[in-house]
């Protein structure tokens, strides 16, 4: 009756914690659908495809590529923390399902330049701020940035203007957007070349310290 009860609990081996589950880069998928639905809506605004239905392939893949599959690739980079990486992708994938929405209602709604020039103002002000984080980003994230803020302003200093259409600062947006959706899809070429080779075969101008090629996209900012 007197026995040591405490030979009844044996002591029990400490519990491991379980490692996290690896996580796999969503920047060239975010990179990939801005690049893609941003080249597209590009050459149209340049005049250079006049087909009249050539809005309907932008707005398909302004829902499910530059939009919900952007959105998607921002929700992920807030599970791995990056912030930088989540507010651009989540952001430019509203942009892409708001165009999605707002462009089909405007050729039914009448005249609303001024609106869509401050809408598209509002974006070219958001664009800059974050080119100002990507200084401590990459090279090419920068370039994208800077690019698309340009490309933002002249769009919408030609979406302010009256008169017959398109306005040659709307084509001049275009030709920057142009350029924006080819510096994008070189980093996103980048991000999965070096990343399924283990090493760096297209710099993208890093500004993060170490090595890291797998994390060649550079859309982690400097810690």
């Amino acid at each position: 009756m007197n026995e040591d009860t405490r030979t009844l609990h044996p002591e029990q081996p400490p519990a491991h914690t379980p490692h996290p589950a690896a996580c796999g880069d969503p920047a060239p998928l975010g990179l990939a659908g801005f690049a893609l639905t941003t080249l597209l809506l590009s050459v149209v605004n340049t005049n250079l495809l006049k087909e009249g239905a050539a809005i309907i392939p932008v707005l398909g893949l302004a829902l499910f590529y530059g939009g919900l599959a952007q959105f998607a690739a921002g929700l992920f980079e807030f599970r791995r923390g990056n912030t930088f990486g989540a507010t651009v992708f989540v952001s430019y994938g509203a942009f892409w399902l708001g165009y999605w929405w707002i462009a089909p209602r405007l050729a039914l709604a009448g005249d609303a330049h001024n609106a869509l020039g401050l809408f598209l103002l509002g974006w070219a002000v958001f664009t800059a701020y974050m080119a100002v984080a990507a200084l401590r980003v990459s090279l090419a994230v920068l370039a994208v940035l800077v690019l698309l803020t340009l490309t933002f302003v002249f769009l919408a200093i030609g979406a302010f203007q009256t008169g017959a259409e398109p306005h040659a600062l709307t084509q001049l947006g275009g030709w920057f957007g142009i350029l924006t959706g080819l510096v994008a899809w070189y980093a996103s070429a980048a991000t999965v070349i070096n990343e399924t080779h283990g090493r760096t075969i297209l710099p993208v101008g890093s500004r993060r310290p170490g090595p890291a090629p797998a994390r060649a996209s550079g859309i982690a900012p400097k810690a």
